[in-house]
């Protein structure tokens, strides 16, 4: 059987992760068939070349839309900015090829919803593929901690902290959307979800702290210090929010880009009638769990991620060994690559984004109005 060809539109950091991810597989999942990486388009000058001797893409080219329809590429990882999900997306979809695509997946909920196609949607959720925050879900679902009354989800980030960061696309209402609720805001909502299930209404509020920024005078790669004359950030550079779950539970939900101090400081504290769920990110393998009989003064264990939590196996042989971001990319193009080869989704899908997108629409419009907004999923 043919390998599958793969191409990568967009090659700044995260399309070189999906490189990186798509050549680690085989070194972790022996039973996924193997794959080529056919072709890398990016059109900032000389990147995609670069990127074709450096990963080993057979081809590269300046032009994502030379990839559409190219026999050679049945999948495709969209790796660009936001403004371009929907565009891309709909273009490899209509032409039949499989995607794998990184949050937020355009810029409103119909941006992703106008990805249609009969093709395999894998979405960049990365932070549901913990190992810990996988058997954190089995024991809400088995009522380990009884019914979840109340959760603390928070995505704090320094990465736009600094004043002069370059006013990059990331600060623009056309090319960035709203700001840190897609950037980050996606991911917490994603985790909110896998967890606890659907949210049926939410309260939130938004602010901009850096009101202006350098102009880049160069195509800027990660987060860099502008030169430039300076221009107006256009969306949030923090919000918070209050969810209803439709259980019943409440969750509270905080995210910033400009919080000094804070270093991916992601993570969740999850209530339940008879216990209690801890993570962070940055401990990434260890899970705090309360749960017995006593109710008050109950101790919090920690529990070591090994081989019987999620994908560890795949990886290490013992609990306690560290993984690390990385991996849980791997185990996302994993899952991507067995989604095509089954023809059903594995992990977070299309569906995923566009309720985790509906869920921050429904944020900025509360946001405006000050007003409770009910979530009505429209597909």
């Amino acid at each position: 059987m043919a390998a599958l060809g793969v191409a990568v539109v967009g090659f700044g950091w995260m399309g070189q992760v999906h490189a990186q991810a798509y050549a680690r597989v085989p070194h972790h999942y022996a039973e996924i068939d193997p794959i080529r990486l056919v072709s890398v388009a990016d059109d900032v000058p000389g990147r995609a070349e670069q990127a074709a001797r450096r990963y080993g893409f057979e081809t590269s080219t300046p032009q994502w839309r030379d990839l559409v329809g190219d026999p050679r590429v049945q999948a495709v990882s969209i790796t660009a900015p936001n403004f371009l999900h929907r565009e891309m997306g709909s273009a490899f979809a209509a032409a039949g090829q499989h995607i794998w695509i990184e949050k937020p997946v355009g810029l409103t909920a119909a941006d992703a919803r106008a990805i249609v196609g009969d093709v395999q949607v894998t979405v960049g959720f990365n932070y549901r593929n913990a190992p810990a925050v996988e058997t954190a879900r089995a024991l809400i679902a088995d009522g380990e901690i009884g019914a979840v009354t109340h959760a603390r989800f928070r995505f704090l980030s320094d990465y736009a902290a600094h004043p002069d960061g370059a006013l990059s696309w990331r600060f623009e209402r056309a090319r960035g959307g709203n700001g840190v609720l897609g950037d980050l805001g996606a991911h917490g909502v994603d985790l909110i979800r896998h967890l606890l299930g659907e949210i049926d209404s939410l309260v939130a509020d938004t602010a901009i702290f850096i009101p202006g920024r350098p102009r880049p005078t160069a195509a800027t790669a990660g987060h860099e210090r502008g030169s430039g004359e300076p221009g107006p950030v256009e969306n949030d550079d923090w919000f918070g929010s209050l969810l209803r779950m439709a259980s019943g539970a409440r969750v509270t939900l905080d995210c910033s880009r400009v919080a000094v101090g804070e270093q991916n400081s992601y993570g969740f504290e999850i209530h339940g009638t008879r216990g209690a769920l801890f993570w962070d990110f940055r401990r990434m393998g260890e899970l705090g769990i309360a749960t017995g009989s006593s109710y008050q003064d109950e101790p919090v264990r920690i529990h070591y991620a090994g081989p019987a939590d999620g994908d560890f196996g795949a990886f290490q042989p013992g609990a306690g060994i560290p993984m690390g971001y990385d991996d849980l990319k791997v185990i996302e193009a994993a899952r991507f690559l067995r989604s095509v080869a089954d023809k059903q989704p594995y992990g977070a899908s299309l569906v995923d984004a566009v309720r985790a997108a509906e869920a921050l629409d429904a944020m900025e419009q509360s946001a405006a109005s000050g007003a409770w907004v009910t979530l009505n999923h429209a597909g």
